[in-house]
């Protein structure tokens, strides 16, 4: 998914989510370097962070909020019911996007091909910097002792370095 970078850290019980602000249009133009791609909902309990079309990225949020109010928040049947209905409605099997999800207890990718991910490690992201942003998050986690929420800034900012579909215009949530 070109166009942004959603990296989740988790340490000490608190998980941040962190994402970039660019907006591409194509190939070759920045549209936008202020988007907002990380926001709560449900209440301010769970933070998501979303990648790939805008249009499609919102509509799944809102989805996924509607099987968090039908859940009464449990975030992984939330996730498994959305995931479900994803794969098998014909409508939303067009939407390009994925999705990071996290309250306080759990941290959890969604994608459009069914598939619920809790990550090994205490962190994972999403996008077309995602791979970059993880590396560094996995490397700060081992050597330094920074907070979730400076580990997962300092994360984007390296995929920013890297990943011209990143920028280092970042907006962090933190749960927990």
């Amino acid at each position: 998914m070109d166009g942004t970078t959603i990296v989740a850290v988790r340490r000490g019980g608190v998980t941040a989510v962190a994402g970039d602000g660019q907006i591409t249009f194509g190939q070759n133009m920045v549209m936008k370097g202020t988007a907002v791609k990380v926001r709560r909902i449900y209440n301010d309990q769970v933070v998501v962070g979303f990648a790939g079309s805008v249009a499609d990225a919102m509509t799944l949020s809102e989805r996924f909020e509607g099987k968090l109010q039908q859940f009464a928040g449990n975030l992984r049947r939330a996730a498994v019911e959305l995931a479900r209905e994803w794969r098998t409605d014909k409508a939303l099997r067009q939407l390009e996007a994925m999705l990071i999800a996290a309250d306080s207890q759990d941290l959890l990718i969604v994608s459009g091909n069914g598939e619920v991910i809790e990550p090994d490690e205490n962190c994972c992201a999403i996008g077309s910097g995602g791979g970059f942003a993880l590396a560094a998050a996995r490397a700060m986690l081992v050597h330094t002792e920074l907070s979730a929420r400076d580990m997962a800034k300092e994360a984007i900012g390296i995929a920013a370095g890297i990943c011209i579909y990143t920028n280092t215009n970042i907006t962090v949530e933190e749960v927990g």
